[in-house]
């Protein structure tokens, strides 16, 4: 298995830009969700880069069967990849996109618990752990904190819930990726299976759940193309590429600012109300997960701060 690097500039871009990306979808799918269900924009979504990936491969000439070794795996990451965006339309239709994104990134600390289970050079240390306990605090806050007058409700919460749990399943798919072969397989060969069966399972859910009703507007269109190009094309495909070059557990070293992203966005866009209590929590959580990716870092800083006082 190859070794991945640390971050350098380069990946530092591509998160940021990564992160500006994935922290508006939420609020896209939400701000169109009376026209269009979320279930099944995102489907259409990934029919529409399923697409436009095909049409990648077999220009570069590049191969998209999967060794025989690979292909369970692939089923997993695929499987999962659906779990995933289908608990997270699911949510939106309960919560608020603020609260969907924070939850949903959550993801780095379901993957770094993974990898420390699977993969010996992830083992976390006592800051990581330190992290996760932190992040769990903010989760128990953002789930059952607050008055009265801001409590949240039982469809709220069940809501929460769901990006929660899409949360887990994104970092399930991480650990899968690093712990198998597909490490060592182009992003895009990857991608296309993950595409390829969340069409069609989540195709499939959305007309059986009477979910595949369409008012097009200009701004559906809009955000079709946004999700189904800038989103589950160039931006899912630059972060499975970056999963088989770098650390995994570092790549979350950056991922705190999306959810601060997707809040702001919220708020401005949407005219969302947080609540203090998941303003508490959701903190706690950005909090764990800068521990949890950056904890080398955090470490580092420390030995020089009291290398600099006993001086």
């Amino acid at each position: 298995m190859a070794t991945r690097q640390p971050l350098d500039l380069f990946a530092f871009s591509c998160m940021v830009l990564f992160c500006i990306v994935m922290a508006s979808q939420q609020v896209v799918l939400k701000a169109v969700a009376d026209d269009i269900a979320p279930v099944f924009q995102i489907a259409l979504r990934y029919g529409i880069a399923a697409l436009l990936l095909i049409l990648l491969i077999r220009t570069k000439r590049s191969k998209i069967k999967l060794a025989p070794e690979n292909r369970i795996p692939a089923l997993w990451i695929g499987s999962l990849f659906t779990i995933e965006f289908l608990f997270l339309g699911e949510a939106l239709k309960y919560t608020s996109a603020s609260h969907t994104i924070v939850l949903l990134y959550t993801s780095p600390i379901f993957a770094a618990i993974g990898l420390h289970i699977k993969i010996p050079t992830e083992r976390m240390n006592t800051l990581q752990w330190s992290g996760i306990v932190l992040a769990f605090v903010g989760m128990a806050i953002a789930f059952l904190g607050g008055d009265e007058e801001h409590a949240l409700t039982a469809t709220v919460l069940w809501g929460d819930l769901l990006a929660l749990l899409a949360g887990a399943a994104w970092g399930a798919t991480t650990v899968v990726v690093r712990a198998t072969g597909l490490s060592a397989l182009p992003a895009k060969q990857i991608l296309f299976y993950q595409l390829s069966l969340a069409f069609i399972v989540l195709g499939i859910w959305s007309f059986w759940t009477d979910q595949t009703t369409i008012n097009p507007t200009p701004e559906v269109i809009a955000s079709l193309i946004f999700h189904g190009v800038g989103v589950a094309f160039l931006a899912f495909l630059l972060w499975f590429w970056l999963l088989t070059r770098y650390k995994a557990s570092q790549l979350g070293i950056l991922s705190f600012m999306t959810p601060l992203f997707g809040v702001l966005l919220g708020s401005w866009w949407l005219n969302e109300l947080i609540e203090p209590n998941f303003i508490i929590g959701a903190g706690l959580i950005i909090a764990g997960i800068l521990l949890v990716s950056s904890h080398r870092w955090i470490a580092a800083g420390i030995k020089r701060l009291s290398s600099s006082r006993s001086l």
